[in-house]
């Protein structure tokens, strides 16, 4: 190899290591706003399971409270 090739050789490795430098900042900033959006969502199927859970329980009691009524109206009568 001549000192001759060495600048260009820098320069050709220079360039690659910039492209995959480049490609690295789009990777994290593609995984980054991915990753926000998954965060995002999270927190709403946990809101939504919240008040899936919330509305759950108020059934279930309103059916207990209506099998005590049919209960009590069947040793009523």
């Amino acid at each position: 190899m001549t000192n001759q090739n060495t600048p260009v050789l820098i320069d050709q490795e220079l360039d690659q290591l910039e492209e995959k430098v480049d490609s690295l900042l789009d990777i994290i900033n593609r995984l980054t706003q991915e990753n926000q959006s998954l965060r995002s969502q999270q927190e709403a199927h946990a809101t939504e399971r919240a008040g899936l859970l919330e509305r759950h329980d108020q059934v279930r009691n309103r059916v207990e409270a209506i099998v005590t009524r049919l209960k009590s109206m069947e040793t009523s009568t």
